[in-house]
């Protein structure tokens, strides 16, 4: 097994003479397996090698067990060692993200403080097994960070993704290397990492909550792919794998295809990258890997985009000159003539005086603020919710909305995606801003509070209350945008189906 990893590296150029390799290391068996296996390649390349933990503050002393599982192991094998902790439910709480992405932005902090810690740039290093490696040789060391991904992390995303629905990019393998971080062990499955501890004696803890059947990942692991691997093929998960290897093939030929088409139909302006209608028309399989380019080009970064967006971006070529839509990281894309404009949204601008002379049509501007000064609503059928996942722009806004069944689903923890108990709207649904009546049920007793005393209780400044979007049922508020919703509508065990509302735009957050 060794053998097969050591090449696996060498294939993919994971580690060459004088690297740094910052193991992640949480004490499970695949990362344990990892690392046992980078120690045995020490005696045949020369580079470095540190193992990085992070204590997230949540499983207690299952999680105090685990760190110094990984700390004896380390002072054992002579490997130097940095510990980080984190309170992550509170820092969730602090920062209003979910418990996972709380947990992915304080590992890569955790990865950050260790490249300093490691070279002694930090006093809160804890370095055990080894000593530092001297400051005056960082600037000719790269750094690698070695994470523990295995064919059945690639097998579980394909399938999770597949069934949530996604593009060819959410199909596509975890790639083996992408930057600085490297995965040595994906060429292994589950199986064949068991085998390997056993053999080698190596330690390594259990996570009770992967025991468990509480989360959909978890889900597929326990019951979907042991099924796939005994009653339909053996080697499932290798397949899989392998299938998705080819996906990421087939998305970085069409990620470059969609880089030829901006380069064809595209044009830096002073406020951004503008878009010709010939963009969509010509090639439109490929366009929507253009728009993801433009997206990192603008952003430096493509995490947090998504099909969503992409979509919302070409329903402006249907719209009036004028026509805007915001998208994350404060950019927006702006209806101009013969296309698109995509930029900061302060380059962009919020009315017509911050428009060219060539995308300024006075007529067609006067119209659409007319049109948007009378649009205090938009109405939702409920029978083409059932039908279909629903795109509804209101003003420069734009909302998203879907109905799935509930599977005990982990609730979303955004701020601008909402879960609601569907069965129990019996009326039309609508966005729009606040109307005389307006109230909302505050607790599970069923009080009600009206719209006008939460803002008061919120402390929002009266000359913003009249902006806020409302997802109001008659004059019942479901969903303030941005803050709190209804009590009486949150998902509980009892629940069939989930209304999904995602809001995708507007600067001024209120919470």
């Amino acid at each position: 097994m060794y053998q097969k990893v050591k090449a696996y590296m060498k294939e993919h150029g994971m580690v060459v003479d004088g690297d740094v390799v910052l193991a992640g290391v949480s004490g499970g068996g695949d990362s344990m397996a990892m690392l046992e296996m980078l120690k045995r390649y020490q005696a045949e390349a020369t580079f470095s090698l540190c193992a990085v933990h992070v204590h997230h503050g949540i499983r207690g002393e299952e999680a105090d067990r685990d760190e110094r599982v990984v700390r004896e192991t380390c002072e054992k094998w002579t490997i130097p060692f940095l510990s980080y902790h984190y309170p992550v439910p509170e820092l969730a709480k602090k920062w209003k993200m979910g418990l996972e992405e709380t947990g992915r932005k304080v590992r890569q902090d955790a990865f950050s403080r260790a490249e300093a810690d490691y070279f002694g740039k930090s006093e809160t290093a804890d370095l055990q097994g080894g000593g530092r490696v001297s400051a005056a040789r960082e600037g000719k060391l790269r750094i690698r960070i070695a994470l523990a991904h295995n064919e059945n992390d690639v097998a579980e995303t394909l399938l999770h993704n597949l069934c949530r629905g996604t593009g060819l990019k959410g199909l596509a393998s975890i790639l083996p290397v992408r930057d600085e971080i490297i995965r040595p062990i994906l060429c292994l499955n589950k199986q064949e990492i068991v085998n390997y501890l056993i053999k080698e004696q190596i330690p390594y803890v259990t996570d009770s909550t992967n025991l468990t059947d509480d989360y959909t990942r978890n889900k597929i692991r326990h019951q979907i792919l042991p099924i796939l691997e005994e009653q339909v093929n053996a080697s499932a998960v290798r397949h899989m794998a392998e299938t998705a290897s080819l996906v990421s093939q087939a998305e970085e030929y069409l990620s470059r295809q969609g880089e030829r088409l901006v380069k064809k139909y595209g044009e830096n302006r002073e406020r951004g990258i503008f878009l010709s209608e010939a963009f969509w028309r010509d090639e439109p399989a490929i366009a929507s890997y253009g728009v993801l380019q433009v997206f990192e080009e603008l952003a430096g970064k493509r995490k947090d985009f998504t099909a969503a967006h992409v979509k919302s971006v070409e329903s402006l070529l249907k719209l009036q000159v004028g026509r805007r839509i915001n998208l994350p990281y404060d950019l927006a894309a702006l209806r101009t003539y013969g296309g698109i404009l995509l930029g900061e949204r302060q380059l962009l601008g919020m009315s017509d005086r911050n428009l060219s002379p060539k995308e300024y049509d006075p007529v067609k501007s006067e119209k659409n603020q007319e049109r948007n000064a009378l649009q205090k609503s938009v109405q939702l059928s409920k029978k083409e919710l059932e039908t279909a996942c629903e795109q509804v722009l209101f003003t420069d806004n734009v909302f998203y909305l879907k109905i799935f069944s509930n599977e005990g689903q982990k609730i979303e923890e955004k701020k601008y995606t909402k879960w609601l108990d569907y069965d129990k709207i019996k009326q039309e649904l609508s966005i729009r801003t606040r109307q005389p009546g307006d109230f909302l049920i505050v607790d599970d007793k069923g009080s009600s509070k009206k719209l006008n005393r939460y803002f008061i209780d919120e402390k929002i400044p009266s000359e913003e209350r009249d902006s806020i979007l409302l997802l109001c049922t008659g004059s019942e508020v479901l969903w303030v945008v941005g803050g709190r919703i209804n009590e009486n509508y949150k998902i509980a065990p009892r629940t069939r189906r989930i209304l999904e509302i995602q809001y995708q735009g507007g600067k001024d957050n209120h919470e």
